[in-house]
């Protein structure tokens, strides 16, 4: 599949693996449009894209105000007249253990992750359909395949991607839609330092598995030819996505060995 003027939609794209993909995306040809809240940012990333007047939109967004997609759809289409492939990269991460997050937090970690990025498909799905083509890409996380100690409303986000997105795909084999399910391990990007607390503050902290990980533009390189074969799932990182077998094949062993590792 060739990129040359393909529409990507990429949210999140402000920072981390949103970046990256955009400028991967970029030099592949591509014409992309970039969502997140922080406009400055966005402007940013902008700038240090090639052809950037003509081939990079700029539509901020926020997940939580899933009220506004159809608008924001929209806006999207009035760039380039159509939209071929969505990044729903956008999201937020939680560190706390559950008996001490704040139904607050939980929710402000449900409405971005889950309801945003199910909101914004929604509203782009009947483009798809009616073009009969388009391709619903969403960034998970090994955490949507297993759950772990401190992280268990970002779990629970991901999970619920995965349920929703593994029916969706099989609403919309006939109409040539393709829905990819993007599984990383730790890619160093700032995830765990703007992560909620229990109370919903930011945690400013870069754990320990984050800092020695895959860089988000390495990341970039590898997910995309994945990307262009339409596979159904992926999985990208380091040892941590074993964690994903061990846990379908031997969970019993699985268990025990989390118990013992440091998930911070």
């Amino acid at each position: 599949m060739t990129l040359q003027k393909k529409v990507i939609w990429i949210t999140g794209a402000s920072s981390g693996i949103g970046e990256a993909l955009a400028y991967e995306f970029n030099k592949k040809g591509a014409h992309l449009i970039l969502s997140a809240r922080r406009i400055e940012e966005l402007e940013r990333v902008k700038e240090n894209c090639s052809d950037s007047e003509e081939s990079v939109k700029i539509l901020p967004l926020d997940l939580a105000e899933t009220h506004g997609m159809n608008d924001k759809v929209l806006e999207a289409l009035a760039y380039f007249g159509h939209v071929d492939m969505l990044i729903n990269n956008g999201g937020i991460s939680q560190r706390s253990y559950a008996v001490d997050t704040q139904m607050s937090t939980v929710r402000r970690v449900m409405e971005v992750n889950f309801f945003g990025t199910v909101a914004l498909t929604k509203a782009l799905l009947p483009t798809f359909i009616e073009q009969k083509s388009g391709h619903v890409v969403v960034i998970s996380s090994v955490m949507g395949k297993f759950g772990t100690k401190f992280r268990s409303t970002y779990a629970a986000s991901k999970h619920a991607l995965h349920g929703y997105f593994d029916s969706l795909r099989q609403e919309v084999y006939d109409h040539n839609i393709d829905v990819t399910l993007v599984c990383p391990g730790y890619i160093k990007t700032d995830v765990t330092i703007n992560a909620l607390t229990g109370s919903g503050e930011k945690y400013n902290k870069m754990s320990k598995g984050h800092k020695n990980a895959m860089p988000p533009d390495e990341f970039a390189k590898k997910l995309i030819p994945k990307l262009a074969a339409r596979k159904e799932e992926i999985y990208l990182g380091g040892a941590e996505l074993m964690g994903v077998y061990l846990k379908r094949f031997v969970p019993k062993l699985f268990n025990k060995i989390l118990k013992r590792v440091s998930v911070t």
